[in-house]
């Protein structure tokens, strides 16, 4: 599919039709809180440096000397660069905030500020703005200064003394999930405040996302166990502690499967499944009260069942006997799997060249306003003149502008 065939997909008026957004920052957390909105049909201006652009462009493996990450995280986005540092780029920024809806940024506290583009001077400008701000640690308290990726949030949310095996050190999950988190966040929060501007008769006001806050509010039963009986939930590999059974388990061949046999109607189907009736009738196994007591009996006799069957045998006797269990997907397994391109998961682009790319669908699915692929990520700088000239800057003044290095 060409660019132009990708820009004519979308029919339907899309659900954020209408809502401007403008994007600072670069890298994950930012923009990939932008990138959901874009997806149903908000108009996103992503501002850029000239020089290099987000430096997301270069992450990674590169098509043409470009990321082709990028295209999936640019996707419907306009880009227009700008020198922050120069009052010419921050004077642009101001512009573009006057009619907007929301900002994003991901730059650490205090650089806006320090540029005149903080809560205080934007909202002057444009008292109904939202202004989403993510940073490593938040806009407020004793860490507030201190620099703050993913990895670290993880790390100080709770989520890595959870994750890998119990005699080994922590591990991380092989993806940012701390950014990603954190946008969604950011979505949820900027949702929230343009609900409460609309509905409510609200003004705009500041959403504040911590990394490591968008991670500790997924960590589950974490505090309330530490809070009422001092307990402090570790490691426990591919197990799910406190529910049972529910592990990783081998299977003949060295492959590994995933099975969920924690409620009690499925425990019993499980066990007869795996020729162990005798544990499927076992009155002290019925609830999970007790199977927790005797998870290590359980997974043992999983796991000599597993063990002598093939992954692809696992999983037909499983299935028949409707018992939670799947495969370890890797990125080909996704790629080729039915179900993922039955729901559209596996979206078929292309990139400037018209090389095909294929990038993940949209989540979620609404079923009359869903959220569509216009175009993939754009160009550096592909959208300053269309951005700028709704500014009133075209002509000389852009090429003056450009002569300087501010766009």
């Amino acid at each position: 599919m060409s660019r132009e065939d990708q820009s004519r997909t979308v029919k339907v008026r899309a659900a954020l039709a209408g809502v401007k957004v403008v994007e600072l920052g670069g890298l994950i957390a930012g923009p990939y809180a932008a990138s959901l909105f874009a997806q149903f049909g908000a108009d996103v201006i992503k501002v850029e440096p000239p020089a290099g652009g987000d430096p997301l462009r270069q992450w990674r493996k590169l098509h043409n000397g470009t990321s082709v990450w990028w295209y999936s995280l640019g996707r419907n986005k306009k880009s227009v660069t700008l020198n922050l540092k120069s009052e010419e780029g921050r004077a642009i920024v101001r512009d573009l905030v006057k009619d907007a809806d929301v900002l994003i940024e991901n730059f650490r506290p205090g650089v806006l500020e320090g540029w005149g583009l903080g809560w205080d001077e934007l909202s002057a400008i444009n008292p109904g703005l939202v202004m989403v701000r993510i940073s490593g640690y938040g806009q407020t308290g004793p860490y507030r200064d201190k620099p703050g990726f993913a990895a670290i949030a993880e790390a100080v949310g709770g989520l890595r003394h959870l994750t890998g095996e119990p005699d080994r050190a922590p591990v991380r999950s092989g993806v940012s999930l701390g950014d990603s988190l954190a946008g969604l966040y950011a979505v949820i929060g900027a949702m929230a405040a343009l609900h409460h501007r609309k509905v409510n008769g609200g003004t705009g006001q500041v959403v504040d996302v911590a990394l490591y806050e968008a991670v500790f509010a997924v960590m589950e039963s974490l505090i309330p166990e530490y809070s009422r009986f001092g307990f402090v939930r570790g490691r426990t590999g591919g197990s799910l502690p406190g529910i049972a059974p529910s592990n990783t388990y081998p299977c003949a061949g060295g492959s590994y499967v995933v099975i969920a046999g924690n409620s009690d109607g499925i425990f019993k189907r499980l066990m007869q499944a795996v020729g162990r009736a005798d544990l499927a009738d076992d009155p002290e196994l019925a609830g999970n009260e007790g199977r927790v007591r005797r998870i290590d009996d359980i997974d043992g006799a999983i796991a000599d069942w597993t063990s002598q069957h093939t992954l692809g045998d696992v999983l037909v006797a499983l299935e028949k006997a409707d018992v939670p269990v799947a495969k370890i997907y890797t990125a080909a397994d996704i790629h080729a799997d039915d179900h993922y391109r039955a729901r559209d998961m596996i979206e078929h682009t292309a990139m400037p060249d018209g090389q095909p790319l294929d990038i993940p669908g949209i989540v979620p699915k609404l079923s009359a306003t869903p959220g569509a692929t216009a175009w993939v990520g754009p160009t550096l700088g592909e959208h300053v003149e269309e951005v700028l000239a709704s500014l009133g800057i075209r002509g000389a003044a852009l090429a003056d502008l450009r002569e300087r290095g501010i766009v």
